[in-house]
């Protein structure tokens, strides 16, 4: 196996470090414009080599093959308050001339059978090392604060059970997805009343701020 896996996970640490950057940066660009933000935070990881090395194993994957066949060393996750800014997030980042969208996985519409729901996109992007350019795979996350309630939970316990939960324990974890996303179907509906409340609070909140 690697031996120099500082070296290996560098170009994938530029890479989170870059993107995260940059859909902070659109964010501010949102606020500043003063129309509705569909960011609320943006969170970035490259994976650990322990974990690197499972999935290797699980997908039966070979060292040599590591850079083209596992496309979530470099992780990049988007948190929205609704779903719809979900969707306006897939749009903007297909525009995007700074990286290439090579496949799109949408469990919100497709939901997994565990109850998962997230927006994914592999992408292709460039980062500029010592020895000239080099194309990172990477994966964004992009979901809703409900969402990703219920799948830190989920991940937490897949770790505890390694995957195989008790038929009732599964049960809960089904309708307590179902709830997430009802919730996510009721903020939706109420939308623009939220979005006008928010607007006012930060109006007001501003005018404080000058006093």
């Amino acid at each position: 196996m690697k031996e120099d896996w500082t070296g290996f996970l560098l170009p994938y640490k530029q890479t989170t470090s870059e993107l995260k950057a940059k859909f902070t940066a659109l964010r501010e660009q949102f606020k500043l414009s003063q129309q509705h933000v569909p960011i609320e935070f943006v969170t970035a990881r490259v994976k650990p080599v322990d974990s690197i090395l499972e999935k290797m194993q699980r997908r039966n994957i070979l060292e040599a093959n590591l850079e083209n066949e596992m496309e979530d060393i470099a992780g990049v996750r988007i948190m929205c308050q609704f779903v719809d800014d979900i969707y306006q997030l897939v749009k903007l980042i297909r525009k995007r001339n700074d990286l290439s969208v090579i496949e799109e996985r949408d469990y919100i519409a497709n939901e997994k059978e565990s109850g998962y729901r997230s927006y994914h996109l592999i992408i292709k992007y460039p980062v500029q090392l010592l020895d000239g350019q080099r194309d990172i795979l990477a994966e964004i996350q992009i979901r809703t604060l409900a969402m990703n309630f219920w799948a830190t939970i989920e991940h937490s316990l897949n770790y505890k059970y390694n995957g195989k939960f008790p038929n009732e324990l599964e049960v809960r974890l089904k309708r307590a997805a179902e709830a997430a996303f009802q919730l996510d179907q009721e903020m939706s509906a109420i939308r623009e009343e939220i979005k006008d409340a928010q607007q006012e609070f930060s109006y007001r909140r501003g005018n404080d701020t000058k006093e």
